[in-house]
């Protein structure tokens, strides 16, 4: 008798957003990946919202190290989280939509299980995406850094007021502007905050960052493209109130004289996608570039 093939992915986490809307599927989900021969495994706040039996519970430090596969259950703002925790570990990531738009989780809940077993059975693309490493260096000397998958965001506070920054890329001044921020996005963060700003939509094997100004008082600023290999850098040279995002997940208060430095991290998030997944098909459904006015609005019954 044959002997079996060996189990893909052998430990696979199941990971969710606490108090989110995943916890029954979570556990739908690891039923069934344990019958089909997997390890599965939790960290501490994803178990707590789940029933599960049989699993394998570890400290939320400690997940990447436990792991062969990911696979992220909620929207694109938990899909944000999880990669920008395991990218540095080379942890693929494979995401089911809970959410709306879902760019990055491109499951629908619906074919959940069929769709896995035929990834995990080996039928699936890989991509890498780009992420940036974040280092705001104060006035007074001290240093803070997060990383960002979508993108990184200075902007004004709650106060309402402009800010004013200059930006320079390599070291060489681009200029200075009032507006009320300005995005560096990566070309998976293009189809975020920064496209409804003006910004473009670049695919995710172009090696470029996008530049975009948000509401600047000069309309001649407009976005630009920029190479991936290139450092930004904003500094703030007035703005009371002023602050930088990191995929709207780690926030910094920034004073007068801050500098917030970006540039393409040294690992990248590893995203696996069912075989058929077409980057431009997902454009053309998520931001319904096939709809017309009528299809997308259509009018009320008599």
């Amino acid at each position: 008798m044959p002997a079996s093939p060996p189990v893909r992915f052998r430990r696979i986490a199941l990971i969710g957003r606490p108090g989110g809307p995943g916890t029954v599927p979570i556990a739908a989900l690891a039923a069934f990946l344990k019958a089909r021969g997997h390890d599965v495994v939790l960290d501490v706040d994803t178990a707590s919202d789940v029933d599960a039996e049989g699993v394998t519970v570890v400290p939320v430090d400690d997940l990447p190290r436990n792991i062969d596969l990911a696979i992220v259950l909620g929207g694109d703002g938990t899909m944000l989280s999880a990669a920008r925790r395991l990218a540095p570990f080379d942890v693929p990531l494979i995401g089911v939509n809970l959410g709306r738009l879902g760019f990055l989780t491109d499951i629908p809940l619906a074919r959940m299980e069929p769709t896995l077993a035929a990834m995990l059975g080996g039928h699936y693309t890989e991509e890498r995406r780009t992420l940036l490493v974040v280092t705001l260096e104060r006035a007074d000397g001290s240093i803070a850094t997060a990383p960002a998958l979508n993108e990184v965001v200075v902007n004004r506070g709650g106060l309402g007021s402009m800010i004013e920054c200059s930006v320079d890329i390599d070291g060489r001044f681009v200029y200075a502007m009032r507006a009320d921020g300005v995005i560096v996005a990566t070309p998976t963060g293009s189809t975020a905050y920064a496209l409804s700003t003006g910004g473009p939509i670049i695919a995710p094997e172009v090696p470029a960052f996008a530049l975009v100004p948000i509401g600047p008082h000069a309309l001649t600023h407009r976005p630009i493209a920029i190479p991936d290999r290139s450092v930004v850098a904003i500094t703030v040279s007035r703005g009371r109130d002023a602050a930088v995002h990191c995929d709207g997940q780690a926030h910094f208060e920034l004073a007068e004289g801050d500098r917030v430095t970006a540039r393409r991290a040294p690992y990248t998030a590893r995203l696996l996608h069912p075989e058929y997944h077409d980057y431009f098909a997902m454009l053309r459904e998520k931001l319904h570039w096939s709809e017309t006015p009528e299809r997308l609005h259509p009018p009320e019954p008599r």
